[in-house]
C-alpha cells in the first residue's frame, strides 16, 4: 500500500491511459444537492483566496495489478468514487458553458477540459472515458461527456440532478468562472494505492472515513459479498442477484427501502431485531456462523426481497390478499415486517393457504391497533413478532396463531373487548398518532366501494373554540362537555368543508355546501338528521364507532379451556430435548464434547441441561450455557463482566442470549479449550464461594 497528497486535477489528468473504473459491488451514486453544495462552496472559497494554498477533500483509494507506474489501464476504485463523479459533473458543465475561444489560467478550455480530465484521447469505444461508472449510472454520465451518445430510458436521477444543479450556479456566477477554475486546481486529496493479492480491499474500505455521504448498511453489506470475489463472478452475481434486487425499488426509495429490507431479513433469520447501526456487522456474524455460500445467500435474499416489494408496494396479485396486507403497509410498523415476509414466504410455499393467510393478517394488525389504543408501549413486539412462527404449528395455521395471540400476557398481551372498547370511547383521538388510519378504516369497513378520502380532513364536529350559538346548544354545563369530549372519536369525523367554517354552528356545517347532508362518507350519515349536536349525540355515536371498531378488530375467539390446553402443550414442548435437537457441524459438536466432559469433571455436583436454544450447566444456578453454531460455539458465563479476569481480552459483554450470563466468549479452536476452561473455573468458583478450589 502506497499513499500520497497530490492535487485532484493532477490525479484525474496525469495519464492518458488510465480509466477510472468503479467496480460493479460499489453503491450507486448518491451525492445530493447538500453535499454538491458543499464542494461548490470550497471551490468557491478555496479560489477566492489566494492566502489558501489547497483545500483536502478526502481520499481516493484503489486496486492495481502491480506498481502504479506501470501500463495497465484499469484502476479500480474503493473509495472516492463519489467525489471523482461530483468534480467530473462539474468540470462537463463547465465544458458546455464555455465558448470555443474561451481561455482560463492557460489550461481550462472546452477542449482542453474534454482531452485532459474526461476523455483518453488515445483509446477508442467505452476505453476512452476516463470514469467508468458502475452500469446503473454509467450511460447517464457517458451521454452527458459525449453529446454524441444516446441517453438511456431510465436515467440515474442523481447523475442528472446533479448536473443540472452545477449548469444552474455556474450560469448564476459566470463572473467568478476564474475563482472556479482556481478552486479547482487547489482540490488536493491523499491517493491510497493498493497491490492485488497484498493488500486487503475489504479492511481498509471498512475503515475509511472519508468525508461526504456515509455509507449506508446496504452499500457495506454488499461490497462485503461481492469485493471478495473474481471479477467474472462480481458481474454474473451483481447482474444476477444485487442489481435484480436493487431494480425492485422504485430509484427515489431504493436507499431507504433496500436498508429496511435487509435489517428485516437479518431479523427473520437471527429471531432478533439489529441495531439499525449494526447490520452489517451483524449480517457479517450471521454469515460466518451459518458458513453460508455467497451464491445460496444471495438466492435466499432475492427471494425475501422479492416478497417484500411485493408486500410494500401493494402489488400481490390477489386483489383479497393485496388489500389485507395493504392496511399493515399503512399502518406503517417496521416490526410487524418479519412476520408478513414469514408468512409471505409460508403462503408461496403452499404452507399457509389464502383462506387462514388473510385472517392471520387480520389479526396482527387487530394486535397491533388495539394495543396502540390501549396506549401499550411498541418495545415489547420487538420480542413478538420475530418469533410468532417458532411458536405455532403450522398444520393448524390459523388455530395456532389464535391460540399463541390469545395467550400473550402482561405487557404482550392482546387486549379484549372490554378493555379496548373503553379505552377507544375516553381516548383523545385527536392526538393520536394513528387517528387517520382509524377513521379511515371505520368509514371504508366492509364496503365494495371504498371512498377515497385523501382531500379530507379530521374535523371537530363540536369545535374547539365555541362561539355563542354552541354555547346555547350544549346549555349550562357546556364548559364541562367541551373539557370532556372534545377530543373523543365520537367528536371527530372527516370532511371536505374548508377549514374555516370549523367553529360555525352545527346547523350551519349540516347544511352548507360539502356539509354533513351533502357528505358520502358514512361516518357523516349519522349527523345529517340531527338537530344539534350535544353530550347525548357524541356518546351515541361514540358507541356506534365503538361498536363498528370491534367488527373491525376482532380478538381471537378462543374460549378458556382451549387457551389453557395450548399453554400446558407449549410448557411440554420445551421439556424433552437431547443433542440431536441442536445445529451441531462435526466440528463444533467436537469442540463441545471436549468442552462438556472438561465442564462436569470440575465438580461432580454440576449438572447438565439441555435447554431449546442452548445447553446449561448448574452449580446451584446456571453458571455457563453453550449456544451451538456451526463453525464455533457461543459461550455466555453468569458473571459481571468487569469481574472477569480475561488476561487475552477475548471476552465480550453480552448483547443478547439464550442462556443466563453477562459475559459472551466465542469458541472456535480447540487450542482455546483450556483458556475457555480457565474463565469458566472463575465463574464456578465464585458460585462456589472459593470452597473446594481445584
Amino acid at each position: 500500500m502506497e499513499a500520497k497528497a497530490m492535487k485532484l486535477l493532477d490525479f484525474i489528468g496525469k495519464s492518458q491511459e488510465k480509466q477510472f473504473v468503479i467496480p460493479i459491488y460499489q453503491r450507486l451514486y448518491s451525492w445530493e444537492k447538500e453535499q454538491c453544495k458543499q464542494l461548490w462552496d470550497d471551490i468557491v472559497k478555496t479560489g477566492g483566496n489566494d492566502k489558501i494554498e489547497g483545500h483536502f477533500i478526502g481520499s481516493i483509494v484503489f486496486v492495481h495489478d502491480g506498481i502504479y507506474s506501470n501500463n495497465h489501464n484499469d484502476l479500480l476504485i474503493i473509495d472516492g468514487q463519489q467525489r471523482l463523479t461530483t468534480i467530473t459533473l462539474l468540470l462537463i458543465a463547465l465544458r458546455d458553458h464555455l465558448n470555443d475561444e474561451d481561455e482560463f489560467l492557460g489550461k481550462f478550455s472546452r477542449q482542453k477540459i474534454q482531452n485532459r480530465y474526461l476523455i483518453n484521447s488515445d483509446e477508442k469505444g467505452d476505453k476512452k472515458f476516463k470514469l467508468f461508472l458502475s452500469e446503473s449510472d454509467r450511460d447517464t454520465l457517458l451521454s452527458l461527456i459525449d453529446k454524441d451518445r444516446k441517453k438511456p430510458k431510465e436515467l440515474s436521477l442523481r447523475i442528472e440532478e446533479n448536473f443540472k444543479l452545477f449548469q444552474e450556479w455556474i450560469s448564476k456566477d459566470t463572473v467568478k468562472l476564474e475563482t472556479i477554475f482556481k478552486g479547482l486546481e487547489k482540490l488536493m486529496v491523499v491517493e491510497i494505492s493498493l497491490e492485488k493479492g497484498k493488500d486487503n480491499p475489504q479492511l481498509i474500505f471498512e475503515s475509511m472515513n472519508s468525508t461526504g455521504k456515509d455509507l449506508t448498511q446496504t452499500d457495506l453489506i454488499r461490497n462485503y459479498i461481492l469485493m471478495g470475489l473474481e471479477p467474472k463472478e462480481q458481474e454474473i452475481f451483481y447482474k444476477k442477484y444485487w442489481k435484480a434486487m436493487e431494480e425492485e425499488f422504485e430509484q427515489e426509495e431504493r436507499e431507504t427501502q433496500f436498508n429496511r429490507f435487509v435489517r428485516h431479513y437479518l431479523t427473520i433469520k437471527t429471531r432478533e431485531i439489529p441495531n439499525i447501526n449494526e447490520v452489517y456487522e451483524d449480517f457479517k456474524d450471521y454469515r460466518q456462523e451459518q458458513g453460508i455460500e455467497i451464491e445460496a445467500l444471495l438466492q435466499d435474499l432475492q427471494k425475501y426481497c422479492g416478497y417484500f416489494c411485493q408486500i410494500v408496494s401493494k402489488k400481490e396479485a390477489d386483489k383479497d390478499l393485496n388489500k389485507a396486507l395493504g392496511f399493515l403497509v399503512d399502518l406503517k410498523m417496521d416490526v410487524v415486517y418479519p412476520l408478513l415476509l414469514e408468512l409471505y414466504s409460508d403462503y408461496r410455499d403452499g404452507v399457509l393457504l389464502k383462506q387462514d393467510f388473510i385472517p392471520i393478517i387480520a389479526l396482527t394488525e387487530s394486535y397491533i391497533c388495539r394495543r396502540a389504543v390501549c396506549g401499550f408501549g411498541t418495545n415489547s413486539l420487538n420480542k413478538v413478532f420475530p418469533i410468532v412462527t417458532k411458536k405455532i404449528n403450522k398444520n393448524q395455521y390459523l388455530e395456532s396463531v389464535e391460540k399463541h395471540f390469545g395467550s400473550l400476557t402482561a405487557k404482550q398481551r392482546f387486549p379484549d373487548d372490554d378493555e379496548f372498547k373503553e379505552e377507544l370511547m375516553r381516548k383523545d383521538f385527536y392526538h393520536f398518532k394513528k387517528n387517520r388510519y382509524f377513521l379511515d378504516r371505520l368509514e371504508n369497513f366492509d364496503t365494495k366501494e371504498p371512498v377515497n378520502t385523501q382531500e379530507c380532513t379530521i374535523e371537530h364536529i363540536m369545535p374547539q373554540t365555541l362561539n355563542d350559538d354552541w354555547k346555547r346548544d350544549l346549555g349550562q354545563d357546556y364548559e364541562r362537555i367541551h373539557t370532556q369530549y372534545l377530543h373523543t372519536i365520537g367528536n371527530l369525523t372527516l370532511t371536505g368543508y374548508n377549514s374555516k367554517y370549523s367553529n360555525e354552528s352545527f346547523q350551519k356545517k349540516r347544511d352548507m355546501e360539502k356539509g354533513f347532508k351533502d357528505s358520502p362518507l358514512r361516518l357523516n350519515q349519522s349527523l345529517k338528521d340531527l338537530k344539534s349536536f350535544g353530550e347525548q349525540e357524541i356518546l351515541n355515536r361514540t358507541k356506534d364507532l365503538a361498536t363498528r371498531a370491534l367488527k373491525i378488530w376482532e380478538s381471537p375467539k378462543l374460549d378458556t379451556e382451549t387457551l389453557e390446553e395450548y399453554k400446558q402443550k407449549g410448557k411440554k414442548r420445551n421439556k424433552d430435548y437431547d443433542l440431536d435437537h441442536y445445529k451441531f457441524s462435526p466440528y463444533s459438536r467436537e469442540l463441545f464434547d471436549i468442552l462438556s466432559e472438561e465442564i462436569k469433571a470440575l465438580d461432580e455436583r454440576i449438572t447438565e441441561k439441555f435447554n431449546k436454544m442452548c445447553i446449561s450447566y448448574k452449580f446451584d444456578t446456571n453458571f455457563v450455557s453453550i449456544v451451538s453454531l456451526k463453525n464455533r460455539l457461543n459461550l455466555f458465563l453468569n458473571m459481571p463482566f468487569h469481574e472477569l479476569q480475561d488476561e487475552r481480552n477475548l471476552a465480550n459483554k453480552a448483547k443478547g442470549n439464550y442462556g443466563n450470563g453477562d459475559i459472551e466468549f466465542k469458541l472456535e479452536t480447540k487450542e482455546d479449550i483450556p483458556y475457555c476452561l480457565g474463565l469458566i473455573k472463575q465463574v464456578l468458583e465464585k458460585q462456589r464461594g472459593g470452597r473446594n478450589k481445584q
